[in-house]
């Protein structure tokens, strides 16, 4: 049980770790943070720190939704309403530290695109292996991340529902993609406008 009440509080902190922010630092002279899109996640890391970082950055943010909720799951192991509350909580604790990190004073959090893949390959495979399709395909048409990113994350409460049934992951799922969504804002303008930079110049 007290593993149990510990687990989101763990999925927060761990959710939280900026690791673009860290490995440039470790590794690079560059303030992730003030160059290039100024966020922490992969693809900016990516721009401005070279691919090997961009990838160690989106392993790092993967992990950390991935590894909360498998535990979750390992705890847990029951087909009960409850548990699917709890799964849920776990997943949305640890992709809200990404996106607010309490080591960062709650400010300059990532997107969460890819602390969301982690949670849901693990709460559905089958529903992230449709996004990551959808991703691709809009990577390959419109060469902009954000764009990708945006479709991914609509697509997702769907194929959470078509694969589970549940509608709490459902509602899990949606309530990600409207946060996700809303992080990308300004990225949005910058679409409508032509102005956002492509992945590959």
């Amino acid at each position: 049980m007290i593993k149990l009440l510990i687990l989101p509080f763990f999925a927060y902190l761990l959710g939280s770790i900026p690791w673009g922010l860290v490995l440039t630092r470790l590794f690079t002279s560059v303030n992730i943070r003030q160059e290039g899109s100024g966020n922490i996640g992969a693809t900016n890391v990516r721009r401005m720190a070279g691919p090997k970082l961009g990838i160690l950055t989106l392993a790092g943010d993967v992990l950390k939704g991935a590894v909360p909720v498998w535990l979750a799951v390992s705890l847990t192991n029951s087909n009960e309403l409850w548990t699917s509350f709890y799964i849920s909580l776990v997943a949305f604790t640890a992709f809200m530290g990404h996106l607010y990190p309490i080591y960062m004073k709650f400010k300059n959090g990532g997107k969460g695109v890819a602390t969301a893949a982690g949670c849901f390959a693990v709460i559905s495979p089958p529903a992230l292996g449709v996004a990551i399709l959808v991703f691709i395909l809009f990577v390959c048409g419109f060469n902009r991340v954000s764009a990708a990113s945006l479709a991914a994350a609509a697509v997702l409460p769907v194929a959470v529902w078509k694969a589970t049934g549940s509608g709490v992951f459902t509602g899990c799922a949606a309530a990600t993609a409207v946060f996700i969504g809303f992080r990308h804002i300004e990225n949005i303008k910058r679409l409508l406008s032509g102005t956002e930079p492509s992945i590959w110049k």
